[in-house]
């Protein structure tokens, strides 16, 4: 392999992961990179493509308009600053990375056996490589809170005040407050479409009635670390589940192992980015989730009459800044587009009638913002206090991280950029003129984190976890995920004593629902009639979403599709009167929110105060009596009239699908798909299986680590549905059917083990 100074070797698990062996770090990431493009070509050829803006020269003139998207998104500042961002070698490392995967691709064309099978049937070939491509690159990442400042100003535009006090709850609470001389007539709904095309991924074909529904997915993610005295052995075991998307194939996150002197990591990243964010170093141990620092604002400009791209800034016009860039299309002429951007950030919508044109100013888009590159740095650390250090230079994007060490230090800590802003809260879209404007950014110890706690563990699960004395006026959001998972987590781990990797692993699938067992327990207490239709069934179960449970199934019916409509119609109706109350609750909880608030229907069911009418019990009485046996018959023409079947396994499934399984007609259907597979919990459980209107699921979590601090080949994972991104290869779906059943493999680390579990050996020759 050209670029290697020594001889290296991969050597690939039974279950596909490969371990990484170089006599110099820098060859360590030329053969991460290799090893990453015989795996997942394709994959990471997409994500290049899609990222850069370059799908139409493959796919066609329907994606023009997303490469547009795709490059008003891209980084483009200046490149030494943006590299001396992270840590100090992460140029030499990602440009080494780079070579590794150049190095394949030149080998398939020398060799176009080895291309995988989507060139092949498309018809194209891999494209080479600029190390400047993995940092440029944004789009990939999670960000807040445009779409919630959106969705808010909708709704105010729209509605009563209340009816937004209905949609989704603000923590820590805080009173609303429109921005000065903001029009929300001019936030159309479609102001977004631009923004949405640039951070989503393309559908290529139709859809079919098992692919996963919803609109944005609930990506969060659980993390947690427990001290020795809360384990059997003693040391310190740390936990982490990512949830992206379920349906995945190949799946997002890469386990790779990259051993040479001075380096010893292993874990997850992402494939098309060198080094490893989740996992451990021989040294210390560490796990991400979301902590969803507001990043982002939408700026509302007036524009001049008489020169659409002026607006008014600070009583002056200024012009907005304009680029040209041709989009190559397959099969057409090459497209010439224009992209122009303001003193904030990209303009993603104009409208030259109303005066209007709409930017995103977004911190991912400043320099050392590349998601996850920031993990260069502290994946090497020796301790806490180096782990530390390398976090105060963490972007992006914003991250809960636990940390534990073989001496039993255990902690949290925050990181990620965050703007100042000292007028505002960034709840809203704000005036583009010059009087709401970011004062630079907080620095990384004015944020939160705790070391060694008298409780023996931390956990996180995208939760509002500020501490109770962090200040009022440091605006981080208010724009948290529901806390279920965090109470269910706290409530397991606060019994634990004798924790051990396996039950860890159990406990990142626990199915239990803490909204669904507070609704029964209220229902429990209302003068519900005996002999409602479901009523038995209902109060008799546990409250575990299990996949045999016909409880389970008949709760997640009731809730989604019955009760929580008809319990915020209710409660909307003095706010927009009867007739409106059902199509205002379908508006601000549809069935395809993936996002919908357990906070508000908690409150609703259980401290109605007069928002159920003046009396609150026999309307929550009335409501039950109404809905459930609506929800019996529901769940009878879903699952059949006979209930000794029912189950919320054979309801909700998950399933993965290659995104091109519709235009690949030549590759065989179980190469391109994997499951369904019968699923338990929902977007409320600590096993989050989030689903949308067609019960499949949608998001949550297929890579899986558990960490046995010290002990480090006791140390347990799970990465769905397979480590290979090469079609019919045996490790493309081989762990999607034990994914769904909750389990795991070794991550084996010392390579005694690892040879004893060798499948495979490949040797890397740098005269080859």
């Amino acid at each position: 392999m050209r670029g290697l100074k020594e001889p290296a070797e991969i050597v690939v698990d039974r279950w596909g992961v490969p371990h990484i062996y170089a006599a110099d770090t820098y060859d360590a990431f030329r053969a991460q990179g290799f090893n990453a493009a015989r795996d997942r070509l394709w994959q990471i050829d997409f994500w290049r493509r899609r990222g850069l803006g370059r799908l139409s020269e493959i796919f066609g003139a329907e994606h023009v308009e997303r490469d547009r998207a795709a490059r008003l998104f891209l980084y483009r500042g200046e490149m030494l600053r943006e590299w001396l961002s992270y840590g100090s070698d992460t140029k030499r490392a990602t440009v080494a990375f780079v070579e590794g995967v150049n190095a394949f691709v030149e080998l398939t064309r020398r060799e176009p056996d080895l291309l995988p099978v989507e060139f092949r049937e498309l018809g194209y070939e891999p494209a080479l490589w600029e190390p400047e491509d993995v940092a440029r690159i944004r789009s990939h990442g999670l960000f807040y809170n445009v779409r919630d400042e959106v969705a808010r100003a909708r709704t105010l535009r729209d509605l009563p005040r209340q009816v937004e006090e209905l949609r989704r709850r603000r923590e820590p609470e805080r009173e609303l407050a429109v921005p000065e001389n903001l029009d929300l007539d001019l936030i159309l709904d479609d102001v977004l479409k631009v923004y949405d095309l640039a951070t989503s991924a393309p559908d290529f074909g139709p859809a079919t009635p098992l692919d996963p529904q919803g609109d944005v997915l609930p990506e969060g993610s659980n993390n947690w670390v427990l001290a020795g005295s809360r384990t059997r052995s003693g040391r310190p075991l740390l936990a982490n589940d990512p949830h992206r998307a379920a349906a995945a194939l190949p799946g997002l996150r890469y386990i790779a192992h990259l051993s040479a002197p001075g380096l010893d990591v292993i874990g997850g990243g992402e494939p098309a980015l060198p080094g490893i964010s989740i996992g451990h170093n021989g040294r210390i141990s560490f796990g991400l989730t979301i902590f969803a620092i507001d990043q982002e604002d939408l700026y509302v400009y007036e524009t001049a009459p008489e020169d659409p791209r002026s607006y008014r800034y600070q009583d002056r016009g200024e012009p907005m800044e304009r680029r040209v860039e041709v989009i190559e299309v397959a099969g057409g002429d090459p497209v010439e587009t224009e992209l122009w951007f303001t003193r904030h950030g990209p303009v993603i919508y104009e409208d030259p009638q109303r005066h209007t044109a709409i930017a995103v100013r977004a911190a991912w888009l400043e320099p050392g913002m590349a998601p996850y590159l920031g993990s260069m740095d502290y994946m090497r650390a020796k301790n806490y206090d180096e782990f530390l250090a390398a976090m105060n230079r963490w972007g992006a994007p914003p991250e809960n991280q636990v940390y534990a060490d073989p001496s039993g230090t255990i902690a949290w800590k925050t990181g990620g950029l965050t703007p100042i802003r000292p007028n505002w809260d960034g709840t809203l879209p704000v005036p583009g003129d010059g009087r709401y404007e970011w004062a630079g950014f907080y620095d990384a110890d004015q944020l939160p984190g705790a070391v060694n706690p008298e409780s023996g563990f931390l956990a996180t699960a995208n939760e509002c976890n500020l501490p109770e004395d962090f200040p009022a006026d440091r605006h981080i959001t208010y724009d948290w995920y529901a806390p279920s998972r965090r109470h269910r987590l706290d409530e397991v781990l606060a019994k634990t004593t004798d924790a051990t990797p396996a039950s860890m692993v159990a406990l990142q699938s626990d199915f239990v629902s803490i909204p669904a067992r507070r609704i029964v327990a209220r229902v429990r207490d209302l003068d519900v009639p005996e002999e409602t239709d479901g009523l038995s069934l209902l109060l008799g179960w546990d409250g575990d979403l299990a996949p045999d449970s016909a409880g389970a199934a008949l709760f997640e019916v009731w809730y989604r599709r019955h009760l929580r409509p008809a319990l915020l119609a209710r409660a909307l109706e003095p706010h927009v009167g009867a007739e409106a109350a059902g199509e205002t609750a379908s508006r601000i909880s549809p069935a395809e929110d993936l996002l919908a608030d357990a906070r508000i229907d908690l409150e609703l069911v259980e401290t109605p105060g007069d928002r159920l009418g003046p009396e609150p019990e026999k309307a929550m009485a009335a409501l039950v009596e109404e809905t459930l046996p609506a929800a019996v018959a529901d769940l009878e023409q879903l699952l059949g009239p006979d209930r000794s079947t029912w189950s919320w396994g054979r309801l909700h499934v998950a399933r993965a699908r290659h995104p091109l399984a519709a235009i690949l007609p030549g590759v065989p259907e179980d190469h391109l798909v994997a499951g369904p597979a019968p699923r338990g919990g929902s977007g409320d459980t600590v096993g989050n299986t989030a689903y949308g209107p067609n019960f499949v699921q949608s998001a949550g979590a297929t890579f899986r680590l558990v960490i046995d601090v010290g002990e480090w080949d006791a140390s347990l994972a799970m990465n769905a549905p397979g480590q290979s991104g090469r079609l019919g290869d045996p490790h493309a779906t081989d762990l999607f059917s034990p994914w769904s059943r909750g389990e795991a493999f070794p991550l084996l680390y010392s390579r005694d083990r690892i040879d004893e579990a060798a499948e495979q050996v490949i040797r890397l020759d740098p005269s080859a």
